[in-house]
């Protein structure tokens, strides 16, 4: 029965909870037994909250057997990713500097998550403070792909994508500032979407890059992505970038959730494909078949300006977290080195010693490019560049509902194969950066294997705030195909 409990949707769970066919506890039980036997290797949480969720499933049973009405979440195992404030357990960033950080609040994300019954279970690795690609730069811990022990999970959301693909919990929030959430969930071949900036509340994320930000589930399956996307999605007030129901109104993004959309035009770009693995562009050719095996239409699109995404988004990202972790000064919070001599050294020597080299180099590239005289040179001109990009995808967007394309060039590489040279690793967000930069939604879905069965990821990109129209494109393939496997061993 734990297996058959834990292979499970989070939709199929909810509504067996509220049937009484099962029981949260049941679940959580059995979700933390996986744990004790798989995350020893798999490596996927740096904090785990067994007392507390066990008394919060213990509550969603007895408010369910008592007749009383539950939240859409009730009852299910959650985990999150390490960079949003909780007050229950640290928030670490997965970094030295914040190792023994408790955070005085909740992050919005997290109260919705508790105002809808989830259970949180745990706060999962990330790569130092969301700046990575493979979850190798965390300061606290290692994660390996559940696939392959040999390779990466993916970055910065690697814990997350790990704990919902090797079956530790059913669902996670992530975070996506370069491709955070899809990258990952490709490498472990579970679902993701990062939402429209501005779609869900950042108020309570730790901030790398604030423009580029967003907060995102982590799924097996599209249905589960859109029942959290109805959780946390919204307006809120203490985000003053948080769209108002004007512009976003609240909509049920499981609504016709299974409806294909007529007359569904799907945008390419051929020439981005180029330096993706021949198994990536197979699978990926593959699945743009099957939409027009399905009444799906193709256009070729242009988006000109896609080749100087990275350059402008390692200025532009770099010089937010220059700014942002600024605040880490050894004298309001986190780690303060010992004894120092005066103000200079607790400022130098603290930042020194909690901050790791990923993070230092993004802090000095953002001070450069900040820096007067150069700020012109670079800052400026990226922005101007991000624009041009934005305006790329609005183009295109008005000859297709959607531009499909890989979500990363390769499958998991291995670990240790980039962290040699750091220009090779941010070239593994070369596909997902653009939608950041643009504030477009997008969506990473399983779509194949390549060698040793190592998941593929497709990436759907839609215009602002078209995710609950992204999801049922998503649900289209995912109903004619069954890529959900699970990894071996489980």
């Amino acid at each position: 029965m734990p297996k058959e409990l834990l292979n499970l949707g989070c939709k199929q769970l909810v509504d067996q909870i509220s049937a009484g066919q099962t029981s949260s506890l049941s679940a959580t039980e059995a979700v933390f037994t996986a744990i004790k036997a798989r995350n020893g290797e798999i490596g996927a949480f740096l904090a785990l909250f067994e007392a507390e969720a066990l008394a919060q499933a213990q509550s969603v049973d007895e408010r369910v057997a008592a007749g009383n009405a539950v939240g859409p979440l009730a009852g299910v195992p959650i985990a999150v990713k390490d960079n949003m404030c909780m007050t229950v357990g640290p928030t670490t960033c997965g970094s030295k500097i914040l190792e023994h950080f408790h955070a005085p609040y909740d992050a919005t994300v997290i109260e919705k998550l508790r105002a809808a019954d989830a259970v949180i279970i745990g706060k999962t690795n990330l790569d130092e403070f969301a700046m990575g690609s493979s979850t190798e730069n965390s300061g606290l811990k290692e994660t390996v792909n559940p696939w392959d022990s040999t390779r990466v999970p993916g970055g910065s959301s690697g814990g997350s994508a790990a704990a919902v693909a090797g079956r530790l919990c059913y669902a996670a929030l992530g975070s996506d500032t370069g491709g955070s959430i899809r990258q990952p969930a490709s490498f472990c071949g579970v679902v993701g979407l990062k939402p429209t900036y501005g779609a869900v509340s950042r108020f309570g994320l730790v901030a790398y890059g604030s423009s580029l930000d967003q907060i995102g589930p982590m799924t097996r399956c599209v249905p589960d992505s859109a029942l959290m996307m109805n959780v946390i999605a919204g307006h809120d007030p203490k985000d003053s970038t948080s769209v108002d129901e004007t512009l976003a109104p609240t909509i049920d993004f499981l609504a016709g959730l299974d409806d294909p959309v007529e007359g569904l035009t799907i945008g390419i770009v051929p020439d981005l494909t180029a330096g993706a693995q021949p198994e990536v562009r197979d699978a990926v050719t593959a699945a743009i078949d099957l939409y027009q095996s399905l009444g799906a239409k193709v256009v070729e699109v242009a988006l000109p300006h896609a080749e100087y995404a990275i350059a402008t988004y390692y200025v532009i990202a770099t010089a937010e977290a220059s700014s942002n972790l600024a605040r880490y000064d050894g004298v309001h919070y986190g780690h303060r080195t010992a004894d120092p001599k005066d103000y200079t050294e607790v400022y130098s020597k603290s930042r020194a010693e909690g901050f790791g080299q990923e993070v230092k180099r993004r802090i000095m590239l953002g001070t450069y490019v900040l820096s007067s005289g150069y700020y012109d040179a670079y800052y400026l001109k990226a922005l101007k560049v991000r624009n041009l990009i934005r305006a790329d995808f609005d183009r295109a967007f008005e000859q297709c509902q959607c531009i499909v394309m890989p979500v990363a060039p390769s499958t998991a590489f291995k670990r240790r194969e980039k962290t040699a040279d750091p220009l090779q690793m941010y070239l593994a967000d070369v596909y997902t950066i653009s939608a950041n930069l643009a504030g477009i939604p997008g969506l990473s879905i399983p779509c194949g294997r390549g060698s040793g069965q190592l998941p593929i990821g497709l990436q759907l990109l839609g215009p602002s705030f078209s995710e609950a129209t992204l999801l049922r494109i998503a649900r289209m393939y995912e109903h004619n195909t069954d890529w959900r496997m699970e990894p071996p061993g489980l």
